[in-house]
């Protein structure tokens, strides 16, 4: 397997060196956030930056912070996900308020009566990543609205455009196909069943009735990049990619962005799993190459690899380093372990697919979410608390604010196959 050292070559401005992280045994889980932890009057949020956008993003990182104490003192600590790095906190109440919306604002004759599917790809709905983040938007669909789906989990190439066409045969009136790999089968199966809508999530169909929803995943790596440079007691980090090709250097492009922008000295390891579907499920070999990466002196590995990165994240608790994980939130996995993970709102994209079928107000065309549309972001909950400091959440936000406002360009590996770092 190629590993891909990336050059030091970006000059940075933040540079706040490594924060006091406590590794021995590993941290204790809290309950709550720390007694010092930023909630929108102490230090840390008030005179991170200064720009127009200051005021609103540290209003709504202090209104997450409280959302977390106030869920916990609900809920207890095994509520598992407070999701930060974006400057719109309310989205969490996106269920309760599409139910209200249906309840209160809408006529039974703008409802529309639909036959949802879905088609999961290679890997299983149950891949604790990127599968897995689907299902469970598509599940919170259903708990809201009482609307159940059809499913199918590919497990082979030949099945995925059986599958689409099995479900369009069916009766399904809104088909949700899930990952890049799929393209070639909607293009097909679209274009046979022209009043089906389909929405593929990581590729772009250009058919009358497909949504295609697409991520800027350089700039949620980016921000992630900046923790694990902060974080880093070696002046090393490592990214373990899945399948070889353009969509996953994105996001190790973007990681090394963000961890040169904080520290121009820094050195960051890169190796993919392999150039097959195979790579995105292979947990060993996860395994194998960040513990490669750790000899070779990174401290923390993220791991942009679907079910390949269970392996990475468990190599990392066995040699006492850390991870960072992908798509969904998987902070839970191994607590203490887990400085964050990047979110890709999947979740959000397939379950705004139905929903938005359900109103009428599905539309075909292409969707591209970053940070300003509440696409990526990064988590931080009662399971990675220990790990961050508020300099590490200071700076993830004043470089947040920096991309929205233009000042900071995260390059796209896939605008012209080459990274600048």
């Amino acid at each position: 397997m190629r590993i891909c050292p990336v050059p030091t070559a970006v000059k940075g401005d933040i540079g706040t060196g490594p924060s006091n992280r406590f590794r021995t045994g590993g941290p204790a889980l809290r309950a709550g956030p720390p007694a010092d932890a930023p909630t929108g009057s102490g230090p840390g949020l008030s005179g991170v930056v200064r720009g127009r956008a200051e005021a609103p993003a540290i209003a709504a990182i202090a209104s997450q912070f409280a959302l977390l104490r106030m869920t916990q003192a609900r809920y207890g600590a095994g509520h598992k996900s407070l999701e930060q790095g974006d400057v719109h906190p309310m989205r969490h109440m996106a269920p309760v308020a599409a139910a209200a919306a249906l309840l209160l604002g809408a006529s039974a004759a703008s409802a529309q009566e639909i036959t949802p599917a879905v088609v999961f790809d290679m890997g299983g709905k149950f891949d604790r990543s990127f599968n897995e983040g689907i299902y469970n938007g598509v599940e919170r669909f259903r708990a809201a609205f009482g609307i159940d789906y059809m499913e199918f989990e590919v497990t082979n190439e030949a099945q995925r455009e059986q599958a689409l066409r099995r479900m369009a045969e069916n009766g399904a009136t809104d088909i949700i196909a899930v990952g890049f790999a799929q393209a070639p089968a909607v293009e097909v199966v679209a274009s046979e069943f022209p009043d089906v809508h389909f929405t593929i999530i990581d590729s772009v169909v250009d058919l009358p009735n497909v949504r295609s929803v697409v991520f800027k995943e350089q700039e949620g790596s980016f921000l992630v990049g900046m923790l694990a440079a902060m974080a880093t007691e070696t002046g090393a980090v490592g990214f373990v990619g899945g399948m070889d090709i353009p969509l996953i250097r994105a996001f190790g492009c973007g990681y090394a962005q963000g961890a040169l922008h904080v520290d121009p000295e820094i050195e960051v390891f890169q190796n993919m799993t392999g150039t097959t579907p195979a790579a995105w499920n292979d947990p060993g070999r996860g395994g194998e190459l960040a513990r490669s990466q750790f000899d070779r002196g990174a401290d923390i590995v993220y791991a942009a690899a679907g079910g390949t990165g269970v392996g990475v994240y468990q190599a990392a608790e066995d040699t006492g380093n850390l991870a960072i994980g992908v798509d969904s939130n998987q902070n839970y996995l191994h607590p203490g372990t887990m400085l964050t993970s990047m979110l890709k709102r999947v979740d959000v994209a397939a379950e705004n697919a139905f929903t938005d079928a359900m109103n009428g107000t599905w539309e075909a065309g292409v969707l591209n979410l970053g940070l300003a549309e509440e696409g990526v972001g990064y988590a931080l909950d009662e399971y990675n608390w220990p790990l961050m400091t508020p300099d590490m959440i200071n700076a993830v936000t004043s470089a947040t604010i920096a991309i929205l406002n233009g000042e900071i360009d995260v390059v796209d590996y896939r605008a012209n196959g080459e990274c600048p770092v």
